[in-house]
């Protein structure tokens, strides 16, 4: 187990769900029920997942939540890039939360790879 407020990874998508929650309230009201809450709930859904890896038994078990965390985080990534096609909200807003969306995605990514390692080196 790992405690949550220490990982760095856990501190960076807290800040990016914030920064999301900022951003959609600029989003048309008759987005509230369509892309608003698809894109809060996938934001959400990073640390969330991120949390409850680092409160399971096994490096196996937090590796397959860090999983779901990246997809959410994919999947954040492509309702933003809907956001600024479908011109709802202009580009030079998005892109910031879009680059903190990819450094999770990149920290994730490394952040399994140092699971695999631990993982590999409790087992011999």
């Amino acid at each position: 187990m790992h405690k949550v407020e220490n990982l760095k990874i856990w501190g960076k998508a807290i800040e990016l769900v914030k920064k999301v929650y900022l951003l959609v309230s600029e989003l048309p009201k008759d987005e509230k029920f369509g892309l608003t809450s698809q894109i809060k709930r996938s934001s959400v859904s990073i640390p969330s997942n991120i949390a409850e890896g680092a409160g399971r038994n096994s490096q196996k078990e937090f590796k397959h939540f860090m999983s779901i965390a990246n997809g959410s985080a994919y999947e954040l990534q492509t309702q933003l890039i809907i956001v600024v096609e479908l011109n709802l909200i202009n580009k030079e807003k998005v892109q910031p939360i879009i680059d903190l969306c990819i450094e999770v995605q990149k920290m994730n990514y490394s952040f399994q790879k140092s699971l695999i390692k631990t993982e590999l080196n409790t087992q011999y």
